[in-house]
């Protein structure tokens, strides 16, 4: 899980919005604890708490006193929202300025997209011996 040039506690949080967007952490279900978080990834608890408080802060869990940490409701489509507009941010707009400079417009890209779709993706063989 360990990602270089990345902090871990960013690393800590975003492991837990996957689990919210993937449906195996539900809204109104109780998250791990920051304990649980740094037995797991064997990190420093402090650190583990540093990306829960992350969670709290975007309003995706929330604190129920004496239980522990808890997903909140509409984190997911919060979270959704989010990485949709990174996700823009960080392939589309490339994607858009260089699909302009090759005078490509919308229907292409709509094509060629179609067209990659369709086939399947072979596994990435970069770096192993064959």
């Amino acid at each position: 899980m360990v990602e270089e040039g990345k902090a871990l506690f960013l690393q800590i949080a975003e492991s837990v919005e996957d689990s919210i967007i993937d449906g195996s952490l539900a809204e109104e279900t109780q998250a791990p604890s920051t304990n649980e978080l740094a037995a797991f990834y064997r990190i420093n608890p402090a650190t583990a708490a540093k990306g829960v408080a992350l969670l709290v802060d975007k309003n995706v869990l929330y604190k129920r006193r004496g239980i522990g940490m808890f997903v909140a409701p509409g984190a997911r489509e919060r979270l959704l929202a989010e990485r949709r507009g990174l996700f823009a941010d960080r392939f589309l707009d490339p994607l858009l300025a260089e699909a302009r400079k090759l005078g490509l417009g919308p229907d292409d890209l709509a094509q060629l997209i179609r067209d990659r779709a369709a086939t399947p993706i072979a596994p990435n063989t970069e770096g192993t011996e064959g």
